[in-house]
């Protein structure tokens, strides 16, 4: 028995110690032979060995399939824009915190955030604006809802989306709903549809269109303002120009007007209505001699008579006030400016026509209104073109039709023969060129750039019938390098054809 228990323990030891060496990967199960109560003892310890054998291996398996399983795949570019669009998601990525997290964690996301954030406020921007402008305007505010609705559309199909057949029909729609609802027809709210109308027409090239509507606002105009010079002067009409009881429509019917502009809820002086149509009159006659005087009109007959009305009939009603002084509630007359720009409109309609002689008095005229540097400088470069055209003999007699103002002057200082014509027209180049030059900060335009290459190009043209080939070809060079360099085309192409000349 006692030999038996030490070939037993010497079994188990070396069972023992052959489990212990033998790595636990392996699988292979030993067996002793031994009696059979150390077998017993055997089974059972290799049973611990397996059950502890076990564990490790299986840590180990999943050690090497954690190495091996493939990275998880990157979000396709919907998911990540919807991950960036999702209210979670922006919500947590503002916090600084979560730009710190996103930045580290995905540099791309946080921009394409960013990118989307940055773009949806621009789209909102520009929907709010579209808003305020078709909707909440002013311009649309003031007039009924259905003529409000009616302008939308029309100016839809004028600037958005451009459809000439459709813009037409809301125009006219909303002068006949202006009609129905009876708005006061030479309102400048009325009236303004109809020159909004005649700009549109000259937009898309339809000029007799545009000239039809423009001559029936200044016939209008012209016949509302003889009527109430007729009424005062027959008594009929009370001389302070309180306006007569009128018939008033609906509250449903009435415009929506702002709450600031509480100068429309008092009916019109008759004086200031005549007062502005008058002005409306002379802006829109000074306007039909453009249109006549276009190289797809040329009508040079009906562009003198509109522009020389308008001239004649802003002097007149300067001089009247002047003399009669301004009635209550009269209102200002047109600005200094303005009836200069029309004298400079006919002035510019006679150098078209060759008569520079009825140009010059006009545009000196027009030089003294002007209050713009810039502008000045155009003017005088028009009187140095003037100068260099006008004819040795002036006509004795003034030519009929044209304003009193546009007959030659008799001046001592004006030149009488061609060389003292040439030789004022090369003072008023020179003069338009260092004024052009003196202009700086806000004040200086894109205009006086532009005129400081005509003035040299004039220069170029001057010097040209003085004889003066070298110095033309210098200023021609001049003009055409400034021109260049400003973008200035019809500077360069006036400039080129002198040198071509010489």
């Amino acid at each position: 028995m006692a030999a038996a228990r030490i070939a037993a323990s010497r079994a188990m030891n070396t069972m023992c110690l052959r489990q212990a060496i033998r790595p636990s990967a392996l699988t292979v199960t030993s067996r002793a032979v031994a009696p059979t109560k150390a077998s017993g003892v055997s089974k059972i310890i290799q049973l611990r060995q397996n059950s502890t054998a076990q564990p490790p291996r299986k840590a180990q398996s999943d050690g090497s399939k954690k190495h091996n399983q493939p990275p998880p795949p990157q979000p396709s570019l919907a998911k990540a824009l919807w991950r960036s669009l999702s209210i979670r998601s922006l919500a947590s990525a503002l916090t600084p915190t979560g730009m710190k997290r996103l930045f580290r964690e995905s540099p791309e996301e946080l921009v394409l955030a960013l990118i989307l954030l940055g773009g949806l406020a621009g789209v909102s921007v520009y929907i709010i604006k579209l808003y305020f402008d078709y909707f909440q305007a002013r311009q649309f505010t003031k007039y009924p809802a259905p003529v409000a609705k009616s302008l939308r559309r029309a100016l839809y199909y004028t600037n958005i989306s451009p459809d000439p057949n459709l813009a037409r029909k809301y125009y006219k729609q909303a002068l006949e709903e202006c009609n129905e609802l009876q708005l006061d027809p030479f309102s400048d709210d009325v009236l303004g549809i109809r020159i909004q109308t005649a700009a549109w027409l000259e937009k898309i090239q339809n000029y007799q269109g545009a000239i039809t509507v423009l001559n029936s606002v200044l016939q209008d105009c012209v016949k509302w303002v003889e009527w109430m010079e007729k009424s005062m002067a027959d008594g009929t009409m009370d001389k302070s120009g309180k306006p007569p009881a009128v018939k008033v429509v609906s509250e449903g019917q009435r415009p929506t007007i702002a709450v600031d502009d509480e100068e429309e809820k008092v009916p019109e002086n008759l004086w200031h209505k005549r007062t502005r149509l008058l002005a409306k009159a002379v802006g829109t006659s000074t306007k039909l001699g453009a249109l006549y005087s276009d190289e797809h009109v040329l009508e040079p007959e009906n562009a003198q008579a509109r522009l020389t009305w308008a001239v004649e009939t802003a002097l007149s009603e300067s001089r009247r006030r002047h003399k009669e002084g301004v009635k209550k509630e009269e209102g200002p007359w047109m600005k200094p400016e303005e009836i200069g720009g029309a004298m400079e409109s006919l002035a510019l309609h006679y150098e078209f026509k060759s008569q520079s002689h009825l140009a010059v008095p006009l545009l000196f005229h027009a030089l003294r209104l002007c209050a713009d540097p810039c502008h000045r400088v155009t003017i005088m470069n028009n009187l140095a073109a003037a100068f260099a055209q006008h004819p040795v003999q002036t006509p004795p007699e003034p030519i009929p039709g044209a304003p009193s103002t546009s007959n030659a002057l008799v001046n001592p200082d004006m030149p009488t023969d061609r060389a003292g014509f040439l030789e004022a027209a090369k003072n008023w180049a020179h003069n338009a060129y260092s004024h052009a030059k003196e202009v700086t900060g806000s004040e200086r335009t894109e205009e006086c750039d532009e005129a400081c290459a005509v003035a040299l190009a004039n220069m170029g043209d001057i010097a040209a019938l003085l004889g003066k080939k070298e110095n033309a070809r210098k200023r021609f060079q001049q003009a055409i390098d400034m021109s260049k360099k400003i973008g200035f085309e019809p500077g360069v192409t006036q400039a080129e054809a002198g040198l071509q000349k010489l």
